[in-house]
């Protein structure tokens, strides 16, 4: 992962982002409830942990940051020629997280 990419990443999100519906409803879950506020927060605060070059939707990676309230928060997403897509937006599981919330747990 390079931090070109992060950078890249970042540039967009100022310029322009785009919520996919996929996103919308997660980000609106009843026990989710996650403000793009958050989001924005999480692109310019959160740190890279997975990068996915060969993504079907284009170069994307997954970010891990803290919401307002200090919950941890997941965003995937992939800068576009003029908008960052925001792919999905989620409070990571324990059950599937290490405590961290930075490596998945080994099923």
């Amino acid at each position: 992962m390079s931090h070109d990419f992060l950078n890249l990443v970042r540039k967009k999100a100022t310029e322009k982002m785009l919520f996919l519906p996929h996103a919308v409803r997660q980000m609106s879950h009843p026990g989710r409830m996650i403000t793009t506020a958050e989001v924005r927060k999480i692109l310019f605060e959160g740190e890279v942990i997975e990068d996915y070059p060969e993504d079907v939707r284009g170069h994307s990676c997954l970010l891990l940051g803290f919401g307002n309230t200090g919950r941890a928060l997941h965003v995937v997403c992939s800068p576009k020629d003029e908008y960052l897509a925001i792919i999905t937006a989620y409070n990571p599981s324990e059950t599937q997280w290490q405590s961290d919330f930075k490596s998945r747990r080994k099923k």
